[in-house]
């Protein structure tokens, strides 16, 4: 299907246009009927000679209902410009012009109407060389008479070949379905329709209602007046949604694929029209369907911030146009740089972000997305429009590795953050020399980092983390105070490995509380009691000793053959059971377990 919209000044014969060439009424109010002027958006199909269909948007030309027109125009891929030629360019011809180029629609053709009430030649002349300069480019332009259907078969070819022109419609992206009418019917319960741009409908799918937290699913679809199980862009659907109440949507809201979609109600944008100093501070914006009054901040010579007066589901490189409905004037169109973009809190900070926005073309960048958020999960971006692969596909998008479960980082802060993490725990590690590593949480806030996991993904040997803090992964990385302790207490018993020093002793040496904690954290000695310590590869050489002992063997055995003491030898044989090295038997003799 190809759909294409209407535009063109009132009373210049575009639904008469549209009447004539499918046999329909687009016009759908009695009042419309009644006055022979549009109101409000009509719609109507029609077989074209190749087999093909076009469906129509047929919009009002009054000047009072640009805002309807704007919301059948924003959606639709291609124009069809009426112009009578009795009459000529006129003002809504003009605005109409400047929404579409506003919009960057490059696909249309120029009917010229009443051919049969007065000279084509001129009107037509004037409206190519008005059309030319906007984004619509050269158009063919057919003469045509609603009224006598002398031009029609021709307009209807011209139709055609404007259909074979447009690109592919992007049948694998996320839906976004701007809604343009919402009603209920009796029995079924609320039906919206729209033009659905890209992507697929299938009955059963369930989407998100933009601004809502509970989702719908699609009861029924319909397109060109014929049910259907499922329905594929480029085409003109209406969607019966299951259980939704009429009143929770209407006119500008929009249904999407869930999760595929940021709704922001803030963005930067680039203009392309008045210049940005020069703009009222607040204008109405109109995207897709929807007209949302917005604030603007000018940034640079053409980039602006606008504060939307809701959050609209918006993505980098989404084209809309400003207009100011009191002067009846587009002011331009825009092109979305960021959905999300940072606080302007600073002084400096508008001037700094115009700098930055000034190298952004509102084309998706993954790279340069990374480069400037720095952190990111993967499916905020996804939710931005910035196509994000994570692993490498041959002619597919952009490829970027997580870093820790769906985070991105640019490369070069993610090495810098590592750095700094290193930093973090050697200046940690002087000022609490006791302590046995860094808080994860304390390192995580150091560092602003958003998720525990990201510093876990930092922590490179000789680092490690045990038990939530980061920390040097060997004895060698001990306060030198300790160090020195530790080194006198292997001098003096490496050859008697399994006597303990007493507590005076070990208060000579220097290994209090704090200390041995510290060295037994770091594995540098092996705690069997309090002020009971020995060096940490005793329990294997004592496995070693008892194991050659007669088995059973009993304390004093043990005692004896270790040449130890019973403050030492009751500790570390408890210890050897728990380990599962020794078991104690009923009469409290062991074995060694082999």
């Amino acid at each position: 299907m190809f759909v294409v919209a209407t535009a063109g000044h009132v009373d210049h014969g575009k639904s008469t246009l549209v009447r004539a060439l499918t046999g329909m009424e687009p016009d759908r109010w009695a009042e419309e009927r009644r006055r022979g002027m549009t109101i409000d958006l009509g719609f109507a199909w029609t077989t074209l000679p190749s087999g093909g269909t076009v469906a129509f948007v047929d919009v009002p030309g009054h000047e009072r209902f640009v805002p309807n027109m704007l919301a059948g125009v924003g959606p639709v891929p291609a124009a069809l410009i009426v112009v009578a030629a009795d009459e000529g360019w006129m003002p809504q011809s003009a605005e109409h012009l400047a929404a579409l180029d506003a919009l960057g629609v490059a696909y249309g053709l120029l009917a010229v109407t009443r051919a049969d009430l007065a000279d084509p030649g001129p009107a037509t002349a004037r409206a190519r060389a008005e059309i030319a300069a906007t984004s619509l480019g050269a158009v063919p332009a057919v003469a045509v008479s609603g009224l006598t259907g002398a031009g029609l078969p021709q307009l209807r070819a011209a139709l055609d070949r404007l259909a074979a022109q447009l690109p592919a419609p992007a049948l694998d992206d996320p839906v976004r379905l701007w809604v343009d009418r919402s009603f209920t019917v009796r029995g079924s319960g609320t039906v919206v329709t729209g033009t659905l741009g890209a992507g697929r409908l299938r009955v059963g799918d369930e989407l998100e209602l933009a601004g809502a937290d509970e989702p719908v699913r699609i009861r029924g679809l319909h397109s060109l007046g014929e049910a259907r199980t499922d329905a594929a862009a480029v085409a003109r659907v209406a969607v019966n949604l299951r259980g939704t109440p009429r009143d929770r949507l209407g006119r500008g809201d929009a249904l999407l694929t869930p999760g595929r979609f940021h709704h922001t109600d803030l963005v930067d944008v680039r203009l392309a029209g008045d210049p940005a100093a020069d703009l009222p501070a607040t204008l109405t914006l109109h995207v897709g369907s929807a007209a949302v009054p917005v604030r603007v901040r000018p940034l640079g010579p053409d980039t602006v911030r606008l504060r939307l007066a809701r959050p609209l589901p918006l993505l980098v490189g989404d084209r809309a146009l400003l207009r100011d409905p009191g002067r009846h004037h587009v002011s331009g169109g825009v092109r979305v740089l960021d959905v999300a973009p940072p606080p302007l809190g600073r002084r400096g900070a508008a001037a700094a972000r115009a700098q930055v926005l000034a190298e952004l073309d509102g084309r998706p960048d993954l790279a340069g997305e990374l480069r400037r958020r720095r952190l990111i999960r993967a499916g905020g971006l996804v939710r931005m429009g910035v196509p994000v692969q994570v692993e490498p596909v041959q002619d597919g998008p952009a490829y970027a590795e997580p870093v820790a479960g769906d985070w991105l980082a640019d490369p070069g802060y993610w090495r810098r953050l590592g750095e700094q993490l290193t930093e973090e725990v050697a200046r940690h590690a002087r000022e609490h020399p006791l302590e046995p590593g860094m808080p994860v949480d304390a390192l995580r806030q150091r560092l602003a980092l958003p998720d525990r996991v990201l510093v876990e993904a930092l922590v490179r040997p000789p680092l490690r983390i045990h038990a939530g803090r980061v920390g040097a992964a060997s004895a060698d990385a001990l306060p030198e105070p300790v160090a020195r302790a530790v080194r006198r207490v292997r001098a003096e018993y490496g050859d008697r490995p399994f006597r303990a020093p007493e507590a005076d002793r070990l208060v000579d040496l220097g290994l209090g509380p704090r200390e041995i904690g510290a060295a037994v954290r770091a594995g540098a000695l092996l705690r069997l009691a309090d002020n009971v310590v020995l060096l940490p590869d005793a329990l294997d050489d004592a496995v070693r000793v008892l194991a050659g002992l007669p088995q059973p063997f009993t304390l004093s055995a043990a005692r004896q053959a270790l040449d130890t003491t019973r403050r030492v030898a009751v500790p570390l044989l408890e210890l050897l059971d728990r380990r599962g090295a020794t078991r104690r038997l009923p009469d409290d003799a062991r074995i060694v377990v082999t």
